[in-house]
């Protein structure tokens, strides 16, 4: 009998356990049905009449207001240009290149979505020409498609559909499983033959997804002719009609003008380009660049856009208290603090559009409207005082003028010898210094000329016959292949002193996790006799032998980094470094210092990252022609 019941029970455990498997096969079978119900929706951002009118910024903002609406979003610009990426891309020519934790190097509107919407993108939500180019050539090699001829329509066309599908399905904020919202921004303007091919694969796309899935915003420019002072619509219009043309009927218009647009030239606007006159809105120049979604806010665009994507947007307003509060600070700040940036990018702002954002953020939380004095690093050296004075004396007054020294990163021997100036100057007159990768790397080989006395100490970059290499060129680095080959991405870096200033602005941490972008590095052979004269490596990698943060204990503030913490700051969160910099060029740093930067500051970048995976009156023109105020990129959108 005890057999029997013996049987019985291992036949009901049996039982159970298959009961078991059954609920949880129909659970995980309804979990999948919930899943590819949730279809994703799409934002798409175009451009028309000309470029620059801030489609990115735009992009970004629509994203932040869709966020505070409770979605979550992510983001996608396409750059119609046949670079796999823009590593190799001169920043005059494009900008600065934005790195991201994965070591992708990108158009620099990726990090305007990272600022903005506060996540962590990968180098696949940056698609290019040669990166679709390259994938369907690569599969033709292997003979995936079978014999077929290969043409722009359907193969790239299809896979450029198919790269959008698998990005916007890779989490960005930390959290698991897809956002709810795809933003993306087509780069250029419309009727670009460069574009030709992502226009035709994303009005495809607009059909295949559905209408209810789909919004089209096309940001065009309404300009102001100063003779009449009319708004003169004809541009948009045309702008328009190129557009459906192609395929693509835009939801909303986003016109950019200098003023708000009148209700007749709304009115003519929605009859000629067959847009909704609730859904024109108007995108014009604003005092800072944080009120940009408050101006989509306050023209209820969030509306205009969850009721194209078929969501509830009845009585739905935008949680951007902390964002409103943080444009009203900035347009109230008055008491200056003036950096000096002594580069070789200059002439064009948005080649360091990281660094100035990462000071906006860190001046802000210092109570104090920032003024960039920009100097060209050429002006500086010896040479340029024979051949033009004026400019050796218009650049030597702005760095003596400034509180503080920013040596941004860079490449090539140009300029070398005027940044090894300013850091010398701001050495020996105790002014606060920020050194970033050739920033911190000239510092070294300013200290080791200087204080050691190796007149010829140099980098191999810039003298590759020095005697005293105080920088050399990195191991694992290739001499021959310039895109991609660089140490990239977020890597670690170990404190070694508990009592350095670093250390503590970045909240104690034993580590931090930044990003960085460089062949060279400094010489492991001479890190000792550095540190006998007083220089000292407070950071290091994991393996100690590769020099990451340089300081001087008997200086204010003179740090340098191989890496670039720019890419992390945050409005509300800025980077520790950056604070420390800006909070030593006003006087605040002991104070900062002895609270506690996170104390003091709770939302401080600290380089770990999130994600787990001024005013502007009447600007006064510097001797270099740079405006001296908050910057403004030339259309209105000041940043």
């Amino acid at each position: 009998m005890s057999q029997a019941d013996d049987q019985l029970a291992a036949i009901m455990k049996d039982v159970r356990r298959c009961i078991h498997s059954l609920v949880f096969f129909v659970w995980a079978c309804c979990q999948q049905l919930c899943i590819v119900g949730e279809e994703m929706k799409y934002v798409l951002v175009t451009g028309g009449v000309v470029s620059g009118l801030g489609k990115g910024v735009t992009a970004s903002s629509i994203g932040l207001i869709l966020k505070a609406c409770g979605l979550r979003v992510t983001s996608i610009k396409i750059d119609p240009y046949l670079n796999t990426d823009a590593g190799t891309m001169s920043p005059f020519e494009h900008g600065e290149v934005y790195v991201l934790d994965d070591g992708g190097e990108v158009d620099l509107d990726l990090g305007n979505y990272e600022r903005f919407l506060d996540i962590t993108l990968t180098r696949d939500n940056n698609i290019t020409t040669g990166k679709i180019y390259q994938s369907v050539i690569d599969k033709e090699r292997r003979g995936d498609y079978l014999g077929n001829t290969v043409q722009v329509v359907p193969h790239i066309t299809d896979a450029i559909q198919e790269w959008i599908e698998r990005v916007a399905l890779i989490p960005v904020d930390g959290k698991e499983g897809p956002a709810d919202v795809c933003v993306i921004e087509l780069g250029g303007t419309i009727g670009d033959i460069e574009s030709m091919p992502f226009i035709e694969a994303l009005g495809q796309f607009s059909y295949r997804v559905g209408a209810g899935n789909f919004c089209l915003i096309h940001v065009s420019l309404v300009p102001v002719l100063k003779v009449v002072g009319e708004q003169k619509t004809k541009p948009t219009q045309h702008s328009v009609r190129g557009l459906r043309s192609l395929g693509l009927t835009p939801n909303i218009l986003a016109c950019r003008s200098t003023m708000e647009l009148d209700v007749n030239v709304k009115e003519k606007l929605s009859r000629f380009c067959h847009v909704p006159l609730e859904n024109i809105i108007t995108l014009f120049d604003v005092s800072n660049i944080w009120r940009v979604p408050l101006l989509l806010r306050d023209q209820k665009a969030h509306e205009a856009i969850l009721r194209a994507l078929n969501l509830k947007s009845d009585g739905l307003k935008p949680a951007l208290g902390e964002w409103t509060s943080r444009a009203d600070l900035c347009d109230m700040l008055h008491e200056p603090v003036r950096i000096a940036m002594v580069g070789k990018y200059t002439g064009l702002t948005d080649s360091y559009l990281s660094v100035l954002k990462a000071l906006l953020h860190a001046s802000v939380a210092c109570n104090r409207k920032l003024c960039i004095n920009w100097v060209p690093s050429t002006d500086l050296e010896d040479a340029t005082s024979k051949e033009n004075p004026d400019a050796y004396e218009s650049a030597w007054n702005l760095l003596k003028g400034a509180d503080g020294v920013l040596v941004p990163g860079g490449f090539g021997d140009r300029g070398v010898e005027g940044k090894i100036l300013a850091a010398k100057y701001a050495r020996e007159n105790r002014i606060p210094y920020f050194g970033i990768c050739l920033g911190m790397q000239i510092a070294v080989i300013e200290f080791a000329r200087s204080v050691l006395g190796l007149k010829d100490a140099n980098s191999t970059e810039f003298d590759p016959d020095t005697q005293n290499r105080c920088v050399i060129f990195m191991p694992e680095g290739s001499k021959t292949h310039m895109g991609g080959t660089m140490r990239l991405g977020s890597r670690r870096t170990y404190f070694q002193s508990t009592s350095s200033t670093s250390f503590k602005l970045y909240g104690s941490k034993s580590f931090i996790d930044e990003r960085h972008r460089h062949r060279y590095e400094v010489n492991p052979d001479m890190v000792q006799q550095l540190e006998d004269a007083g220089l000292s490596f407070t950071g290091k990698d994991e393996t100690g032998d590769r020099m990451e943060i340089i300081e001087l204990p008997s200086h204010p503030y003179f740090i340098g980094v191989q890496f670039h913490p720019e890419f992390k700051s945050r409005p509300g969160k800025p980077s520790a470094l950056f604070l420390g910099l800006v909070a030593a060029a006003c006087g605040q740093l002991d104070t900062l210092l002895k609270k506690g930067a996170t104390k003091t500051t709770p939302r401080v970048s600290n380089g770990n990252s999130a994600i787990k995976a001024h005013v502007y009156e009447n600007p006064t023109k510097l001797a270099n022609g740079s405006l001296d105020a908050i910057y403004c990129n030339g259309n209105g959108l000041h940043v």
